[in-house]
């Protein structure tokens, strides 16, 4: 039997591999040396394929590390800013500028993590536009928010007071010293529905009215015009009040206009006609004003007009009770004394 050997290539290194034998009764002799391969057995049991010879035009690429050996390169990091640093460095400059961090953070906590720099440009802007420490630091205090605001989202206020509320320059610092918030509100979801509204009801003079332009429409105007309609004025009514007198958006409906309508109707017995005429009775102080100076007509047997009764010095109110007093018909009980809207066709007026 003709003795076959196999090799291997294995990555280009050739192994000889053990020859399997069959049977194990089977003698061979030993082998002194290595026969020489003929060419028919490396081609019937290997097939080598030598590579072809590169062109001359060839290029060689780079060799590239292996997919996993390439780590991601490290990132750069940047040195930490102590927290405490921060807020020290906050505290005092604005400790420089005359505010105490510590009182405006009760009222308004978000202020602990405003940028430093945007506080540094908000101030510098508010000096550029005029404002002086002192205004500066009360407007703060009453709107602490300004304090976290942007340039950006302060600027445009100032320009939507001028071109669209026609604000006078020379008035733009009052107007912001009346009404800090108007600096925290955004022109286009609050300042300008609120300024459109307004003039739709009438009110053409807005920038004498500018501390309502911070007001909610749907939060603030619509539910007083419902309680005037709710306490007998038609809609039209109540837009007329609010046209004469709109001051009257900004009071409270439970502390305000419900409990001084409630002693206009039921104590005073007077008629709704006199408050659509004159709407301002709701600005006075119903404990101080309204009901001593009622109080006072009544013993006297004397009834004004709500703006004469109201509107007049203390000294005026006295003088004019003194020479108002009319004779009393003897036929009045007392009940019309203490009660003298049931003859307000006698008073004098």
């Amino acid at each position: 039997m003709e003795e076959t050997l196999h090799f291997c290539y294995n990555n280009g290194v050739r192994t000889l591999l053990k020859p399997y034998f069959p049977s194990s009764h089977l003698h061979f002799p030993s082998i002194s040396r290595v026969r020489p391969l003929s060419s028919s057995i490396l081609s019937s049991k290997t097939s080598i394929s030598l590579p072809k010879k590169p062109s001359k035009t060839s290029k060689f690429h780079p060799l590239t590390p292996h997919p996993q050996h390439d780590l991601p390169p490290e990132p750069h990091s940047e040195p930490q800013t102590d927290p405490n640093c921060q807020f020290r460095e906050k505290m005092l400059y604005l400790e420089s500028i005359g505010i105490d961090l510590f009182s405006l953070v009760d009222g308004y906590p978000p202020i602990v993590s405003s940028s430093l720099d945007n506080i540094k440009s908000t101030v510098d802007y508010m000096r550029s536009m005029g404002f002086t420490p002192i205004e500066f630091r009360r407007i703060c205090g009453m709107c602490p928010e300004i304090l976290s605001s942007r340039v950006t989202e302060i600027a445009p206020v100032f320009a939507f007071l001028l071109r669209e509320v026609n604000v006078k320059a020379s008035n733009l610092r009052r107007v912001i010293n009346r009404r800090p918030r108007l600096l925290a509100c955004d022109v286009e979801k609050r300042l300008r529905p609120t300024l459109y509204f307004l003039q739709r009801i009438g009110i053409e003079e807005v920038d004498k009215h500018t501390s309502l332009l911070s007001c909610s429409v749907e939060e603030k105007f619509i539910p007083r015009i419902e309680c005037l309609e709710r306490i007998g004025f038609s809609y039209r009514d109540a837009i007329s009040m609010v046209r004469r007198f709109p001051q009257m958006f900004c009071y409270s409906i439970k502390d305000n206009l419900e409990p001084k309508f409630d002693y206009f109707v039921m104590e005073m017995g007077r008629d709704l006609k006199e408050l659509k005429e004159f709407p301002q009775y709701f600005s006075f102080s119903l404990e101080n004003r309204i009901k001593p100076r009622h109080r006072a007509c009544v013993e006297k047997g004397v009834c004004f007009p709500l703006h004469v009764m109201l509107k007049t010095s203390e000294k005026q109110f006295r003088d004019k009770l003194e020479v108002s007093l009319l004779p009393i018909d003897q036929n009045f009980d007392d009940c019309s004394l203490r009660n003298p809207w049931k003859f307000r066709d006698r008073c004098h007026i």
